[in-house]
């Protein structure tokens, strides 16, 4: 009885603590259904799916005619997944099976292994069971397109184990061509330079992303939980694909053949500012500091930094437009004045200025101005302004010559630099003269092409800009208009005076630009300079000093339509120094170039000499009568019936005749030379002759001559060239 009790409890209890065991277990997942149901629901989800970022495509950069300056294609990287449930199965069969002529065709098409090479390669990772190898990076489409139909690759994702990731790649279809302005496009949107940093908030659209769910071993997408990406917008920029192609090709001739370091050449448009053309090259070297060269030992030029934009250095002569217009500005000279070059040399405070041509005496300050003397330009300014400098510095903040250019690209290091007087330390008895004919200042190409491009303007100075319009679609959603920075930069009766200088320099028999510039079909005005500077900044000593040589001028003259500055700076080793001979010729093959194509109202035509040669052909009457019918060509047709005719073209004088042995008897062979093909076949098998043929183009030939006879179904062979 005691056992029975005893058995009876311990069920009993057991049951008891079944039921609380069982009530625990339904009440803990009556509350993670009910309370946390949602929360471990959005966690078995983010397991399963996730978003996937929808990239934006990057919009295109254009040329004002239309031609893509920078744009995106797509490029491939190949990915192996060699742990693939597909690719695994049956102790890897797919793979053993396909891994030799997958191999062979890797190397077919790439060429840049051996199949053994890439057979070795797969089979390691295989090994290893890597599951994201990196089989082959930056692959294009086309080759893409037949990767794709390779063993193995053509099975698919899930039995081939192969990913494809997609990509952007930014190139530039022109390569060289304005390179370093319309810059380069980096992962890194900070490192950008030129057109591509400036407006890349516009080029780079806004990324979607779509909700993918992982099944089957893939990530499929979720329908109707996706954000498209919205595309980037077009730029339409300012620049002219032939002018630039010109510019940089004149550039570079003249750097490689004068074994000059750097130069720039920019056109610019003169009644709005627009910047048509900028070419910027320079020398490039190895890793170990030597001169890169070509296959023919010429030295390698390349868009390496906008040296017209961003790079600021002693003008030189080209900077004696703006003291001569503060002289006049302020009634102290005008272009008839006298002024003593005192035989090209004079000593400012202890410090020596000479002229490049020693010899001059008292000239007009327009000869002085044509014939470049610094002497008469450092006498003048510290005649006038030594007491008073800044009166001549006011006059160059006007000109904006100390003042960013607010081109629509940023050029930190293009920041000019024009001493105060006010600043002691920089200021000293030396620095009006030799400011006066381009030193002791820094300015960009750009700058000055800014002041030049005014005087051609009739005073107006425009702003320079790069972007005409940024289009979505097609459709115009921003535009750009000319800008004026300073309605007058001087009065009337300076600016008269001042072009009329800016002509002597290439009139002028003695002008420093007569000599390359002169002969032109249309006329050219501008300045000439050249200035010394120290090479690797180790002073100006004579075994260190190199030469900058520049011209910035505009054509044509009397109307003008672009302003154009060209700097090169040359090396140690350049034979050529001055500014005419180095960039007056360069910028001579430019303007002659531009205005051929876009000024000159004379169009070439092909002088009227007679035609020498006869033209034979050999077809059916009615098609050749279409032909010459339709060509508005008269001819004269000599034949009586017929369904042939041989045409002969001389002098524009066109006559049909019946060709012979064409409508003799069916037992004749024809004549088919200088027929096409199928008139030839068409006329012998209606013979009953059979025909091969030996070549391509029209009979020259044929294995029967015209007039035998022969028997139907014999062979005869067209020789065609």
């Amino acid at each position: 009885m005691d056992v029975r009790k005893d058995i009876l409890w311990r069920v009993n209890l057991s049951f008891l603590v079944m039921v609380l065991l069982g009530v625990v277990v339904l009440g803990r997942a009556a509350y993670i259904q009910r309370v946390e149901g949602k929360f471990w629901r959005s966690m078995g989800d983010s397991l399963h799916q996730r978003f996937m970022p929808l990239e934006a495509e990057r919009g295109t950069i254009y040329s004002e005619d239309g031609n893509m300056l920078s744009t995106s294609v797509p490029i491939f990287d190949i990915y192996v997944d060699f742990g693939a449930d597909g690719l695994r199965e049956k102790d890897g069969k797919r793979f053993k099976d396909n891994i030799d002529s997958l191999s062979f065709s890797m190397a077919k098409l790439f060429k840049d292994k051996s199949s053994l090479e890439y057979k070795r390669e797969m089979q390691l990772a295989y090994k290893n069971n890597d599951r994201y190898y990196p089989l082959k990076k930056k692959i294009s489409f086309s080759d893409y397109i037949e990767l794709r139909n390779f063993p193995l690759v053509r099975l698919g994702k899930n039995k081939s184990g192969f990913i494809v990731d997609i990509r952007d790649k930014r190139i530039n279809p022109y390569v060289l061509l304005a390179n370093r302005t319309i810059g380069l496009s980096r992962d890194n949107a900070k490192k950008n330079v030129g057109i591509e940093q400036s407006y890349d908030s516009l080029l780079k659209g806004t990324n979607g992303q779509r909700l993918m769910r992982y099944s089957a071993g893939t990530y499929l997408p979720v329908e109707g939980l996706e954000v498209e990406p919205e595309n980037g917008k077009d730029i339409i920029t300012t620049l002219d694909t032939y002018m630039q192609d010109v510019a940089e090709t004149a550039l570079m001739k003249m750097l490689v053949n004068n074994n000059s370091l750097h130069g720039t050449a920019i056109i610019m448009e003169t009644a709005t500012g627009k910047i048509k053309a900028i070419a910027n090259l320079g020398q490039q070297k190895n890793e170990d500091g030597s001169l890169k060269k070509d296959k023919d030992g010429l030295t390698v030029y390349a868009e390496d930094l906008n040296y017209g934009i961003g790079k600021a250095t002693e003008p030189g002569s080209i900077f004696k437009l703006a003291t001569l217009m503060a002289l006049m500005e302020d009634k102290y000279v005008t272009k008839n004045s006298i002024v003593d070059c005192e035989g090209g040399a004079k000593y400012f405070y202890g410090l020596r200025i000479k002229d490049s041509h020693l010899g001059a005496g008292a000239i007009t300050v327009k000869d002085a101005f044509s014939h470049s003397s610094n002497v008469a330009f450092a006498k003048l300014a510290d005649q006038y302004y030594h007491t008073q400098p800044s009166k001549f510095t006011d006059h160059l903040h006007k000109f904006r010559l100390d003042t960013l250019t607010g081109i629509d690209i940023t050029a930190t290091s293009g920041r000019p630099t024009i001493k105060k007087p006010t600043n002691k330390r920089s200021w000293y008895n030396t620095t009006i003269p030799y400011m006066a004919h381009g030193y002791e200042e820094l300015v960009t190409p750009l700058h000055m092409l800014m002041l030049y491009n005014a005087v051609a303007n009739n005073g107006k100075m425009m702003k320079p800009y790069l972007v005409n319009a940024v289009k979505e679609y097609g459709l115009d959603v921003k535009t750009f208009e000319p800008v004026v920075l300073v309605d007058k930069i001087c009065s009337d009766e300076t600016l008269v005076q001042v072009q009329e200088c800016l002509g002597a320099v290439v009139d002028s028999l003695h002008g420093t630009g007569h000599k390359v510039l002169f002969d032109s079909a249309y006329k050219i005005a501008g300045k000439t300079g050249t200035a010394v500077t120290a090479l690797d900044n180790r002073g100006y000593n004579k075994g260190n000093k190199i030469y900058q040589a520049s011209f910035i001028g505009y054509f044509p003259a009397n109307q003008p339509k672009y302003t154009m500055a060209v700097v090169i700076q040359n090396s140690n080793e350049s034979k050529l120094i001055y500014g005419a001979d180095v960039s007056g010729v360069v910028f001579k093959e430019i303007s002659d170039k531009v205005y051929a194509r876009f000024l000159s109202n004379r169009r070439y035509t092909v002088p009227g000499l007679s035609d020498t040669l006869m033209y034979n052909y050999y077809g059916l009457k009615n098609e050749l009568n279409s032909i010459l019918g339709t060509l508005k060509m008269p001819f004269t047709d000599s034949g009586n019936g017929g369904y042939w005719r041989s045409m002969s073209v001389k002098n524009s004088n066109t006559t049909l005749q019946v060709p012979a042995y064409a409508g003799t008897a069916a037992s004749i062979i024809p004549n088919v030379v200088g027929m096409g093909l199928k008139d030839a076949v068409y006329m012998a098998e209606n013979k009953g002759l059979k025909v091969t043929v030996s070549g391509r183009g029209r009979v020259i030939s044929q294995s029967i001559p015209p007039g035998a006879t022969f028997k139907k179904g014999q062979l005869i062979t067209l020789f065609l060239n």
